[in-house]
Order: C-alpha cells, then sequence, then structure tokens
C-alpha cells in the first residue's frame, strides 16, 4: 500500500488527495493530502502571528540547536531520503546520494552562517551633525517566507529554502513541486522532530492554481522564494503585494565554448556528465557547445561514444546513469525538438529516439540550426548540441545570444583566452575547465536577465531572508569633548 502524507498545517483540514508517481514506471508510490483557499488562509494566518509576536521568536541557540539535531537525523536517514528521492525525482541513485549529502551539508551551512553573520557599526561622530552619537546594525528576520519548489532536486532544494528560512527565524511555508512532494514532507517532518514548533515550517500541496496564487499574493508574505520555470516564476512576481520581496531562479541555456587548444581527454568526460545528469533536467546542465572548427566534429563523435556508453534505466538501481523524464509528455517534447534539429540539417551522432515512455536515448546533435528550439529554448533533456566556431569572439557572441543567462563555461589551456571568456560571457558565473553544472551550496548561484532574480546560495539566501535594522544612540558620553 503507498504511504499517505497529511497535510503539515497545524489545524487545517485537507482538501482531497493527490497521488504521487515514480517518473520510470508510473508506479503510485504516496498519496499526498492536498490544501485549499481556508488550508492556505490558515497557514498564513499561523505564520503571520508568529512573526508579528516577537515573544515567540526562536533565539539563534535553540534555532543552531535544531539544526544540529535535524543535520544527526538526517545523517542516520541518508540512504532513505536518497532511495526516495531517486524514486520520487527520477534522478539516478548515485546522484541522489550525492544530493542527501549536499542536503546534509546546506543545513549544516545554515547553522555556520548563523554562528558568523553580524551587522555592522556605521561611522558616526565623523561631523556635527553625527557627534555624540553611536549607529549600529543587527539583523532581523523579514517576515513570512513563502517557498516554491522544483521537482530536479526534490531534496536539496527545499534545504536550500526552507533551511535558510528555519535559520534565520522567519516562519515558513513551503509548496513543493507536484511531482516530487515526498523529500520535502521528509525534511519538514525531520526539523519538526528536531524540536521545531510545527507552526514556524508548514508544508502544503496543491493543484489548484488558484489557490497557489493566493498564497504568493497574500499581503502577509514577506519573502517569496521561486525555482521553476520562467514564464510561472515571473507571473507570480508580477502578483506579489506591495513590499514582499522575492528570489527567482529559472532555467538557461548553458554555453560551453572549448577553445582549440583544449583539454579534450580532461574536458569531454566532464561535458558529458554536465549535460546528461539527471536526463539535462537540470537549470545549468550543458547544452550548447561551441568548439574550434579544427576539433569541433570530433568533440561531438567522441561526446557521442560517451553518450553510448551510459546506463540509462530505473534510477533506484546503483548502476543507472541516465533515469526518466519527470513526465512521459516531456519524452514527446523532447523527441520533438530533436527531429526539428535534425529536419533542419543538425547531424545526430548518438541517441535521437524514445527508450520507452519514460526515457530518452543520451542524444548528441552537431551545427543544428541556430533558430531550432535545441539552440534558442531551454532543452531539459540529455540532448547536448555542438556547433563548429572559426573565432573566439564569434562563439562569444553566439553565446550570449539569448535572452537567458546563467553559468558558462569554457575549456582551454590559455590564460589569456580564459580571462577574456570570464570578462565577455554573459553569466552569473564562468567555470574555467569544468563544467557549467557545478555548485557548491556556500557559492552564489544566479539566473540574470530573464533567468532569474536575486542571489541563491545559502548565505545569500539568509542575507535575502533578513533585514539590517539599525539603531542610533545619542549620549554626550559619546562625543569628544574636544572637538
Amino acid at each position: 500500500m503507498a504511504d499517505h502524507f497529511p497535510l503539515l498545517v497545524p489545524g487545517a483540514r485537507g482538501a482531497g488527495t493527490m497521488e504521487v508517481t515514480a517518473p520510470f514506471d508510473n508506479a503510485v508510490i504516496a498519496t499526498v493530502e492536498q490544501a485549499d483557499q481556508s488550508g492556505v488562509d490558515r497557514a498564513l494566518t499561523t505564520a503571520y502571528r508568529l512573526y508579528r509576536d516577537r515573544d515567540t521568536w526562536l533565539s539563534p541557540a535553540t534555532r543552531i540547536a535544531i539544526l544540529d539535531r535535524a543535520i544527526e537525523i538526517m545523517r542516520d536517514r541518508r540512504d532513505e531520503l536518497a532511495i526516495e528521492a531517486a524514486r520520487e525525482g527520477g534522478k539516478p541513485l548515485i546522484d541522489s546520494e550525492v544530493e542527501a549529502d549536499r542536503a546534509i551539508d546546506s543545513v549544516r551551512i545554515c547553522v555556520e552562517e548563523l554562528r558568523t553573520q553580524r551587522g555592522t557599526e556605521i561611522p558616526m561622530n565623523v561631523n556635527a551633525a553625527s557627534a555624540g552619537r553611536l549607529a549600529f546594525s543587527q539583523l532581523e528576520p523579514r517576515g513570512v517566507v513563502v517557498a516554491f519548489s522544483a521537482f530536479n532536486h526534490p531534496l536539496n532544494l527545499i534545504a536550500h529554502q526552507v533551511g535558510p528560512a528555519v535559520a534565520t527565524g522567519c516562519p515558513v511555508i513551503v509548496k513543493p513541486a507536484e511531482a516530487t512532494p515526498l523529500s520535502c514532507w521528509r525534511f519538514v517532518e525531520i526539523l519538526h522532530e528536531a524540536g521545531l514548533p510545527p507552526e514556524w515550517c508548514q508544508a502544503l500541496m496543491t493543484t489548484d492554481l488558484d489557490v497557489a496564487g493566493q498564497l504568493v499574493s497574500d499581503s502577509r508574505v514577506g519573502f517569496f522564494s521561486f525555482i521553476g520555470s520562467a514564464t510561472v516564476g515571473w507571473m507570480l512576481r508580477s502578483n506579489l503585494a506591495p513590499g514582499a520581496r522575492c528570489a527567482l531562479e529559472h532555467g538557461g541555456a548553458a554555453p560551453v565554448i572549448v577553445a582549440g587548444d583544449a583539454d579534450l581527454d580532461d574536458a569531454l568526460p566532464l561535458l558529458a556528465k554536465g549535460g546528461f545528469y539527471h536526463a539535462g533536467q537540470v537549470c545549468v546542465s550543458v547544452q550548447r557547445v561551441f568548439a574550434h572548427r579544427d576539433v569541433a566534429h570530433n568533440v561531438a563523435e567522441k561526446l557521442a561514444e560517451l553518450a553510448y556508453g551510459m546506463t540509462v534505466g530505473d534510477p533506484t538501481l546503483s548502476v543507472t546513469e541516465v533515469g526518466p523524464l519527470i513526465r512521459e509528455g516531456e519524452v514527446t517534447r523532447v523527441g520533438e525538438w530533436v527531429e526539428e534539429a535534425i529536419d533542419g540539417g543538425a547531424e545526430h551522432l548518438s541517441g535521437a529516439r524514445e527508450l520507452s515512455s519514460t526515457t530518452y536515448a543520451p542524444t548528441v546533435l552537431f551545427n543544428p540550426p541556430t533558430s531550432a528550439k535545441v539552440s534558442t529554448l531551454e532543452i531539459f533533456g540529455p540532448v547536448i548540441a555542438v556547433y563548429p566556431y572559426d573565432r573566439f569572439d564569434e562563439a562569444i557572441g553566439l553565446a550570449n545570444s539569448l535572452p537567458y543567462a546563467f553559468q558558462a563555461a569554457v575549456f582551454t589551456r590559455d590564460l589569456d583566452t580564459a580571462f577574456r571568456a570570464s570578462r565577455y560571457l554573459d553569466a552569473s558565473a564562468v567555470m574555467v575547465n569544468d563544467h557549467t553544472a557545478f555548485r557548491v551550496d556556500w557559492m552564489p548561484f544566479a539566473g540574470v536577465r530573464e533567468s532569474g532574480l536575486g542571489t541563491g546560495g545559502i548565505p545569500y539566501t539568509m542575507r535575502d531572508m533578513q533585514l539590517e535594522k539599525m539603531t542610533i544612540v545619542r549620549s554626550a558620553e559619546l562625543g569628544y569633548p574636544g572637538g
């Protein structure tokens, strides 16, 4: 019998259930209780009441103790968390185990940041107007945090949104992706087990867009965190109440430039991993590879060889390297985009076919049209496109030609080439001799232009969820009698 996950909103009643299915075989693995408008209002009322009553705020020491206990529980259940994430999200177990480890470390970073963050002293006594004064700032929680998350990292993304909220003392309401709510529920339940009062972190699920919209647009929301599609994210931002802050993390069409002098033996396995990791369903997956014409076809052929050698299948098996796409419809869509590119003149060197109704073969295309969907939109599937270029600045121009910008990469043995790429590529981060999907959880992680708003990464999210309040003290003892 499938597990049942109740609504995690104290005092609220559920409004029906939804089924959660495994993307590999469509088996029902759980049911989750849904919230209606009254459930959303109950969650917001509870969270806002906590925020407005400063006597109920949890001290930093209490928050640290809770997060420390959560870390220990997560370590004990690491394998269970990884298997559940693999099963509900389709990311292969070998990568879901890494995700579980990262989620544990993400909570640890919250604790470390909480121990070291601080306000500032603002200079006074520097002119007649500021004489006899002392000014300093302290950090306070910004307000109620509402977080909408994505399916592709069902545990660690929740840790990135909920962990900082708990650490900074913000009451938080989280709505996970419809496809992958179970890892979210497990994480929130672990926080409660670790001693966090349930009212401080509530989780709800709804498939009703009006109900979800109500949760975002309410005037009691202080900070909105969104990870998902740009179309949805920018629309929801436009519905925020006046005064609400937000962070949006969308996708891109990550560009890589391979210079003629690149070490291909080093570069190609990294590019294959960065492109086919989680079947390409990562916002910074390697998608567009611009390789110097002298090496371009060789790059594509070698990537195709690596693609052919990858094991595609059940994500819960340790041998699987590429799992399913999140929904069968995505397999169809990716296939249609690949066929469009091939019909337009692209050479397909591997893949370009469905392996089943839920899996698509890792695909390498050589020189698809620049107007094709695989060249202009985020594929979010296991497809890498390789394009030849003649001049380095030509590659820069092609890489920068889309309205999305997130992380980019260059492979070269020449320092000047690396620095030119770093200077001229439109990106929030440029990887030198590494793939575009590299990330550690304490670094800044940000989409720019249409790819997002604000900066992710645990320390940066924590700062966004706080406001800096200044206190100014006037006293004759603070002045300098001698002038």
